[in-house]
């Protein structure tokens, strides 16, 4: 597995730490994207974009990105066409947003949810795999628009 990338913005420094301690222990490997490892003051539209044009670039399958609700950086990441973020709040959303949608990214709130949930969700969605079937259709139908709208 490529490392996962992994980016957060001011409201999630300590969220993310945990969040990597927890990877890093399991043997992961982590390429940070924070707004404290790029310039100083970056927003989370430049963490978000950074992550998501890094797994654009191929330099990564997976990304997490951490802001204060998770809602920011999903919107932003889901800019960069080719990409889909989902926001993941619960085991089964992470699940679903990648057995139904194919995300490659999952975001999170550090100001919605706590630590070890975040762990439950990440362990979730990295063991969670696109299934194919009747969400190919649909994830298909998605990279059409994105296509299409790209241009």
């Amino acid at each position: 597995m490529k490392p996962i990338a992994i980016g957060a913005d001011d409201a999630a420094f300590e969220f993310r730490n945990s969040i990597v301690d927890y990877l890093t222990k399991q043997g992961i490997e982590i390429v940070d994207y924070s707004s404290d490892k790029q310039v100083k003051n970056a927003l989370y539209p430049d963490v978000a974009n950074a992550v998501a044009c890094s797994i654009k670039e191929g330099k990564h399958e997976r990304g997490i990105l951490i802001c204060g609700t998770g809602i920011g950086v999903a919107i932003a990441a889901n800019k960069i066409p080719g990409i889909r973020a989902a926001q993941c709040h619960d085991v089964f959303s992470a699940e679903r947003a990648r057995k139904s949608n194919n995300a490659q990214i999952m975001t999170m709130g550090a100001r919605v949810i706590g630590v070890e949930l975040a762990k439950k969700l990440v362990q979730a969605w990295l063991n969670s795999e696109f299934e194919g079937g009747g969400s190919t259709a649909k994830v298909e139908r998605i990279n059409h628009y994105d296509q299409l709208y790209s241009k």
